[in-house]
């Protein structure tokens, strides 16, 4: 009877351990989720708002300041030309620094350049005021993507990526149908003064909730290292492997998105203003799914031996298929449904970061991340403001309003370079696996 009293015990105590182990465990991951993800993930969703919310804004920016197309592209990529030249300082930072302060401080920064651009009396206020947004939201993605690989396990991130992108997505929503409803009850200037407000309030979320990270068990590098580190990277035929295609894909699908995609929908889709920002939220919701799916996706079938870089340069290629569909001229009926599929294919190239997070060391993970990031943002710079040029070489049909060779002469330059990059990559692996087997 002692004995099976003390078996009884015996058990008991066990299964209590495991209970609490298990509370422990899930307080561990609630705790985790509350103070690492939903910080990132707001500072994250006001970055991909302020990236995209001149789409809808356009119409009043150009009404009020008389903007041309190629002024307009200028004004809208100064963001993106900001947030570029930010990247490869910023992932010898995260490599040293803790993220979290990191991008919490540079938050302030683009609350300040808000609120200049909600101030701004000229052209070149906007320019100067959406560069400092771009340079103050640098942070927001590269820092979670490096929070991430401290805390988390490496076969994790697709997963945690797609959580944090889809609250870029969120952000993208709000900057479309919402975004218009707003203009009922204020101006584009109270929309950026309600964004630089926003932007305080996460700066300081971050710096209060995110966690001191844990020590690593490598030493500090020297600023020496850590520039070598930054070297081997742009040395190695991976990455530049992957590089081309994920830069052309991501600049692509922003570029539009962030502002071209609406005045196509005005001019070629023929959909008043409501409507194209319907349309616009449609594609944003669509994107929103695709961090979701891609990520989980990615992860699951990472188990049974596809990897993820071939299901992101797959991806990739169905949203090269679907930008011609846009350039040849979708149906109305299927005009919905052509935008729905751009925002969802479009994520795809961002699965190709945690396959460098998980192909690199954890102490190059900022910089792999912010030298793709860099590579990343030149093109959208770039791509935007060409954009504008190649329209702007023909005549308006209206006053802020092209014809549809314009647009198909400039998207179909975006494709031309996107086909491009997708043939080196093929190529490239190829190579890779060639050599791998003979070795």
């Amino acid at each position: 009877m002692l004995i099976a009293h003390s078996e009884w015990h015996s058990q008991t105590l066990y299964n209590h351990s495991q209970a609490t182990t298990f509370l422990d465990s899930y307080l561990t991951r609630r705790h985790l989720f509350l103070c690492i993800l939903l910080p990132f993930a707001l500072g994250y969703y006001l970055s991909y708002l302020a990236r995209v919310v001149n789409a809808v804004l356009a119409p009043d920016l150009v009404a009020e300041l008389a903007l041309d197309p190629q002024a307009l592209g200028l004004m809208t990529a100064s963001y993106f030309f900001a947030f570029a030249a930010a990247q490869l300082p910023l992932g010898i930072l995260l490599d040293r620094y803790s993220p979290a302060k990191i991008e919490a401080t540079l938050l302030l920064v683009a609350a300040a350049g808000a609120l200049l651009f909600s101030l701004g009396k000229s052209e070149w206020d906007l320019i100067i005021g959406r560069g400092l947004i771009g340079l103050g939201v640098s942070a927001c993605l590269m820092a979670a993507f490096k929070t991430f690989t401290i805390w988390f396990k490496p076969e994790k991130l697709p997963l945690l990526n797609g959580v944090i992108l889809a609250a870029g997505g969120l952000g993208a929503i709000t900057a479309t149908a919402p975004v218009q409803a707003a203009l009922t009850l204020t101006d584009w200037r109270g929309v950026f003064m309600m964004l630089a407000g926003l932007m305080v309030v996460s700066s300081i979320t971050i710096f209060i909730l995110v966690p001191v990270q844990p020590n690593e068990k490598q030493a500090k590098e020297t600023l020496s290292a850590q520039m070598q580190g930054l070297r081997s990277i742009f040395k190695d035929r991976f990455f530049w492997m992957i590089a081309p295609l994920t830069m052309l894909s991501q600049s692509s699908f922003i570029a539009i998105q962030s502002l071209w995609a609406g005045p196509w929908l005005q001019d070629i889709g023929k959909l008043e203003r409501s409507a194209m920002a319907d349309t616009l939220l449609l594609t944003a919701s669509a994107m929103v799914a695709g961090f979701l799916v891609m990520g989980t996706l990615a992860e699951r079938l990472a188990r049974i031996g596809l990897p993820a870089i071939l299901l992101s340069a797959g991806g990739m290629l169905v949203f090269q298929l679907i930008q011609l569909v846009i350039i040849l001229g979708p149906t109305e009926q299927s005009l919905s449904l052509i935008w729905l599929a751009f925002g969802f294919f479009g994520t795809t190239g961002i699965i190709q970061y945690a396959v460098l997070s998980q192909h690199y060391p954890r102490h190059l993970a900022g910089r792999v991340n912010t030298a793709m990031n860099l590579l990343v943002f030149v093109c959208i710079f770039l791509l935007q403001y060409t954009i504008g040029i190649i329209i702007d070489l023909w005549p308006e049909v209206s006053p802020g309003h092209y014809l549809g060779i314009a647009y198909q002469a400039a998207f179909g330059f975006v494709l031309l370079l996107q086909a491009t990059a997708f043939i080196w990559f093929v190529w490239a692996y190829w190579q890779r696996n060639t050599t791998q087997k003979t070795a």
